[in-house]
């Protein structure tokens, strides 16, 4: 009677609470990828504009893609850290 009960508990858990589907582990690499991506496009047309407007010695659009690069990058390690965190406490002991 006892693993009856126990399996009961189980299958109502899992009910009430499925879990994070598979499809998750997609939304977060899209997520990355947009965290990358965007800091990066937005200092190419930035340094585009920076290059034409206020010429320098140095070129403004590799600074600021490098530059959009390294905050995607550091955007990113944050949304891996919070998934990393989130995943880590969601387990259920029996």
């Amino acid at each position: 009677m006892d693993d009856i009960g126990r399996r009961a508990r189980r299958l109502e858990r899992a009910r009430d609470d499925p879990g994070k589907s598979p499809l998750r582990g997609l939304g977060v690499f899209g997520m990355i990828g947009w965290s990358i991506a965007v800091p990066t496009v937005g200092g190419t047309f930035l340094g585009l504009w920076l290059d034409r407007h206020m010429p320098q010695a140095f070129n403004w659009t590799i600074a600021l893609i490098l530059g959009g690069v390294a905050l995607g990058s550091l955007i990113a390690w944050g949304w891996v850290s919070k998934e990393v965190n989130d995943s880590g406490s969601d387990h259920h002991d029996d």
